[in-house]
């Protein structure tokens, strides 16, 4: 629905209860591949591990209080990566009830793309580094400090970015802009962080990455997101948390950036001074191809026919909901539902999120896993019509104080009906992508699925944004057919909304049709 409530499938942004396919495949050629491809959002870890020589003198196993502060430090260091993806997440929000268009919001939505597209630098982090200071902390320490220095100092500006309210509106370029950086930083620390996890824990402790993956992201993502549109908002601070009313929230988003700044910059410094990398992996072991050999061989499986059939169907399979997961939520704080409301209700999908890919993992461990992908397409275009009459019912029930307790019931349930169809996509495809990587490139191949798969979640977001304004017919109220010279004079009609998503059911039966023979390819 809107970037505070709904999870962005097209980048890493809240990562709640993402599902994890780890495989360890042991195959007849050493050395073993670990192969991890992590969730809707975005990200992919993966790394060859060879096995470890079975010696007399061979550690044996080890528990997971035995590596308890590994697991502490990376949880933290993914809660830390959630807080930039929170804040981009608030960003819309916070320009919709600046009134920025939906042009705006599209040109904004780019900020979300470098989870999607980090799969063109990856090989350059994961081969190039100082051996000495450790391989994945030769990037992850200089990422942090520009993170915090780059948060210490935007909040300084981003005042002046985000426009005073008296005349003079937001600018969004500026703030696309900055904030594009903003995730490219947290995108770069996350290939990091991701590398780092598999070899910071032992092999038989290396499944407790994915953990702290899902948790530290999603609790990041609260905290940048949730917590604070609900601390910067004046109305909700007045109502729950001060005896006195104040005409400001209790943070401002200039004071959470600087707190932040300081927590990532006292973080990094900690991690570079106390925590050495694991010296039982000798470089060799753990080296990698260089980079141009891994965009060698990126190029020879994008060229395979099955691969190019399935990354046509990817790339648009998405098209159909892109309206209902980028647009309803700004729509709805449009017609005056206060923001900070509309993300505490990610609160208590929380639990559903982390329930639902074990639940729907067992439907996609089967020899056909898109089976279940194309099973909920339907239910999700539906929803999308359902969202659409949401937005048409928001201003009927609205009375001056606010809107009655039963419409939030609607919404939540649409929100956990929209989750379950969301989650059903985003393991079936999982699962598919786990089950037809080739094992012995199985890191690179399931890198290029999962970022393709993202991609395919970004781009008609940020089509169905800018066609917002161009469908969208205006007319005045009380002078039909006559144009507004405030946009404020205007009532939205959502005739062009509806109609868009009539066309997305057509979509289906293409979709459904190209879907199978896909299956059929890959698995002959």
């Amino acid at each position: 629905m809107s970037p505070a409530i709904a999870a962005k499938e097209g980048g890493r942004q809240r990562r709640p209860g993402s599902h994890h396919h780890c495989l360890d495949v042991r195959s007849e050629v050493p050395p073993a591949l670990a192969l991890c491809g992590d969730g809707p959002a975005g990200g992919e870890a993966e790394a060859l591990l060879p096995p470890e020589p079975e010696t007399p003198t061979a550690r044996g196993p080890r528990g997971c209080r035995a590596e308890l502060g590994s697991v502490l430090l990376l949880l933290a260091l993914y809660v830390l990566q959630g807080i930039p993806l929170g804040l981009a997440g608030s960003v819309p929000l916070i320009l919709q009830s600046k009134n920025a268009s939906y042009t705006e919001q599209a040109f904004f939505s780019f900020v979300f793309w470098p989870f999607s597209l980090k799969l063109l630098w990856a090989p350059l982090v994961d081969a190039v580094y100082l051996r000495r200071f450790g391989r994945r902390k030769s990037w992850l320490v200089p990422t942090q400090y520009v993170l915090g220095l780059f948060m210490i100092y935007l909040s300084t500006q981003v005042d002046l970015l985000l426009g005073d309210g008296q005349g003079r509106g937001p600018d969004v370029v500026a703030l696309t802009v900055t904030f594009f950086l903003f995730e490219f930083l947290a995108a770069t620390q996350d290939i990091a962080v991701d590398g780092w996890a598999l070899t910071m824990l032992s092999r038989e402790n290396v499944g407790y990455a994915s953990t702290c993956n899902s948790v530290g992201q999603t609790a990041g993502y609260f905290l940048g997101n949730v917590l604070f549109l609900a601390l910067e908002s004046a109305s909700f601070c007045n109502k729950y948390l001060r005896f006195q009313p104040q005409p400001r929230g209790i943070v401002t988003l200039s004071d959470f950036l600087f707190f932040w700044g300081a927590v990532f910059l006292i973080t990094t410094t900690l991690v570079a001074l106390l925590k050495k990398e694991n010296k039982e992996l000798t470089p060799t072991k753990e080296e990698t191809k260089g980079i141009t050999d891994t965009y060698k061989l990126l190029f020879s499986i994008i060229k395979m026919p099955a691969v190019l059939t399935f990354c046509l169907l990817i790339l648009t399979a998405k098209v159909g909901f892109s309206a209902a997961d980028a647009v309803t939520g700004l729509k709805l704080v449009e017609e005056g539902v206060p923001k900070e409301h509309l993300a505490l209700l990610a609160v208590p999908m929380v639990p559903l999120q982390i329930i639902l890919p074990l639940i729907i993992s067992k439907y996609t461990a089967g020899p056909q896993p898109l089976n279940t992908f194309y099973k909920a397409m339907p239910f999700r275009l539906l929803l999308g019509l359902e969202f659409a009459f949401l937005v048409w019912w928001t201003p009927r029930v609205r009375h001056e104080g606010g809107f009655p307790i039963y419409y939030y019931v609607v919404v939540l349930l649409s929100y956990a009906l929209h989750q379950i169809s969301l989650y059903s996509m985003y393991v079936a495809i999982m699962a598919f992508n786990a089950k037809v990587s080739d094992p012995l490139i199985g890191g690179t191949y399931m890198t290029l699925l999962n970022t393709v798969s993202n991609l395919g979640g970004n781009w008609p977001s940020t089509v169905a944004l800018w066609l917002v304004d161009p469908l969208t017919i205006k007319e005045c109220i009380g002078a039909p057919e006559q144009a507004c010279g405030n946009a404020l004079e205007a009532e939205v009609s959502l005739e062009a909304l509806f109609n868009y998503f009539l066309v997305k059911l057509l979509l289906l039966v293409f979709f459904v049709h190209l879907g199978k023979p896909v299956q059929c390819i890959f698995y002959t």
